[in-house]
């Protein structure tokens, strides 16, 4: 299916090796996943979403978007189709306001499900969907549940109410849908709903049955010696407490960075101060 991969840091940083450099960059990947990019960054508060049909791996723009985003937060998609038509409209990072999302998966039998799920989205929000797969109604459904316990612009969202929007989300889903598939290699027809969703300040990663890693330190930063935002979180594990950056990916990337893999249900993220909160 797709590849996701997500950026949250205390300070603007280049992505252009987890992006392109790397041996198993996302580049690498998208021979696999042929069906459109995305990224996602934001600049002054606010996101930038650049999106193309085209295969990441032959499209001059991606490697120049690439070699040019700085930022503390990013969020990239390559899309392996399983709903909807090879658009623009359909490919990912879908964007309301502030909010940014991706997701590796699919909502099994949507074709019949679609307008039973549209449904139960308020129409406030219903009316912005404009393409047609299951992934742009996630999301909707997603920022609904998201609505009811917080403003949608309030730009410290609450990171507990995040999570319980979440759950929320996923129980809903799969009270129509059936239960999710746990194995990763399950067949693509199947209820997968592994996804990441940011407002560039607070970030979360869901593991619904697709598999996604994170990542909150290295084994030694590069930059040690010269960065002013270094600290011991730096190179340690943090369960509890603050991070200095947090990535999310599909796959582990090569480099410097310790990764941890994500258990089905778990749920990993930040909030505006760069707390850091797990929830299984």
């Amino acid at each position: 299916m797709c590849r996701i991969f997500g950026f949250r840091s205390v300070i603007q940083s280049q992505v252009h090796r987890s992006l392109v450099s790397a041996d198993n960059a996302l580049i690498e990947q998208s021979g696999r996943h042929p069906d459109g990019w995305g990224v996602a960054y934001y600049n002054g508060g606010a996101p930038h979403v650049i999106k193309s049909i085209s295969s990441a791996q032959v499209d001059n723009l991606f490697h120049r978007v690439s070699g040019i985003v700085a930022s503390e937060t990013v969020l990239a998609h390559l899309r392996k189709a399983t709903q909807g038509e090879h658009t623009i409209l359909n490919t990912h990072p879908f964007q309301f306001g502030h909010w940014v999302f991706v997701h590796n998966g699919n909502i099994s039998g949507f074709g019949d499900l679609r307008e039973t799920l549209i449904d139960r989205i308020p129409p406030v929000l219903r009316r912005y969907i404009l393409g047609d797969t299951d992934s742009e109604v996630l999301f909707y459904l997603l920022l609904g549940h998201m609505a009811k316990r917080c403003e949608l612009t309030q730009a410290g969202y609450s990171l507990d109410d995040l999570v319980a929007a979440v759950r929320a989300t996923v129980q809903e889903v799969v009270s129509v849908a059936g239960d999710l598939c746990l194995d990763d290699g399950g067949p693509p027809t199947a209820n997968f709903l592994s996804f990441v969703i940011t407002n560039g300040t607070t970030m979360l990663a869901h593991q619904g049955g697709k598999g996604l890693y994170y990542s909150t330190y290295k084994r030694r930063c590069p930059d040690r010696d010269v960065c002013p935002s270094f600290g011991t979180a730096c190179e340690a594990p943090t369960e509890q407490g603050f991070v200095k950056h947090l990535l999310i990916s599909s796959e582990p990337l090569q480099g410097d960075n310790v990764w941890e893999q994500m258990k089905p249900f778990e749920v990993v993220g930040v909030d505006w101060r760069m707390q850091i909160q797990h929830d299984r």
